[in-house]
C-alpha cells in the first residue's frame, strides 16, 4: 500500500485551522469578540461587560489572542485589546449567520433573548436615505464608550440604561430609529419598547454597529452629541 507523503503535511495543516475554531468553541469569547467589535476596550472593561472576573476574562482573551483573533497594545500599566482585524469582525457575524441558518436550538435562544418581536425595523440603505431626507433622529443606545469609538453620523447617545430618565430630552415630532452593537444585540429591541410605551415613534435598525461597519458606511467618531 503506497503512502501519501503529504498526508502528514495535511493533517498538521488541517489541526492548525481546528486550532482556530477550538478558540471559538466558548460563549463567553464569542461575547468578548462582540464586544470587541464596537472597539478597544481594557482587560477589566471586558470582564465589566461580559460578566466575567477579572481572571477569566484574562484567560479567555489569552486564548483568543494565541489563536490570532485579538491583538494588544500597552499604555502604562494596562493593557487594551482590539480585533487583530476586520475579517475577524467578518467571521463573528458569519459564523452568528450560519448558526441561524443550520442549528435547530439558535433561532429558539435568539428568540428567548430578545423577546417578541413588535418593534418594527428598517436596513441600513432606508435608514441612509431618510438620514438624507432629514425626517428621522438617530439613536445609539449603547454604552458611551462604544459610541466615542464610533457610531453613525449625527446619532444622537444616550445609554440603554439612562432612557427612561432622560427621554424628555428627546424631541416628540420625529420618528427615532434606534440602533445598538449588531443583530443579536437586546439594547435596540427594549429602547424601542420603552420608547413606544412613552407614546413615541420609534423603530430598530435592523441590524447594528458591527453591520453597518461590515458594509464599510460612514463612521463617526466625534464627541458625544
Amino acid at each position: 500500500m503506497t503512502v501519501n507523503p503529504k498526508s502528514g503535511t495535511k493533517s498538521r495543516l488541517y489541526d492548525a485551522f481546528a486550532a482556530s475554531g477550538k478558540a471559538l468553541a466558548s460563549g463567553k469569547r464569542l461575547e468578548l469578540l462582540d464586544l470587541l467589535a464596537q472597539g478597544e476596550r481594557t482587560v477589566d472593561a471586558l470582564a465589566k461587560a461580559a460578566g466575567l472576573n477579572l481572571t477569566t476574562a484574562s484567560a479567555h482573551l489569552q486564548t483568543l489572542k494565541q489563536a490570532g483573533f485579538v491583538a494588544t497594545r500597552r499604555e502604562g500599566v494596562r493593557i487594551h485589546y482590539r480585533l487583530a482585524g476586520d475579517d475577524v469582525a467578518q467571521l463573528l457575524s458569519l459564523l452568528c449567520k450560519v448558526a441561524v441558518t443550520h442549528q435547530s436550538a439558535v433561532p429558539a435562544a435568539r428568540d428567548a433573548h430578545l423577546g417578541e418581536d413588535t418593534t418594527g425595523e428598517l436596513g441600513r440603505e432606508e435608514l441612509r436615505a431618510r438620514i438624507a431626507a432629514g425626517d428621522v433622529l438617530v439613536l445609539d443606545v449603547r454604552p458611551v464608550e462604544e459610541y466615542r469609538a464610533g457610531h453613525i453620523p449625527g446619532a444622537r447617545s444616550i445609554p440603554a440604561g439612562e432612557l427612561a430618565e432622560r427621554i424628555n430630552e428627546l424631541p416628540e415630532d420625529i420618528e427615532i430609529v434606534v440602533y445598538c452593537r449588531g443583530e443579536y444585540c437586546v439594547l435596540a429591541y427594549d429602547a424601542v419598547r420603552l420608547l413606544t410605551d412613552r407614546g413615541r415613534r420609534a423603530i430598530r435598525l435592523n441590524d447594528g454597529m458591527l453591520e453597518w461597519r461590515l458594509s464599510e458606511l460612514p463612521v463617526d467618531a466625534s464627541d458625544v452629541r
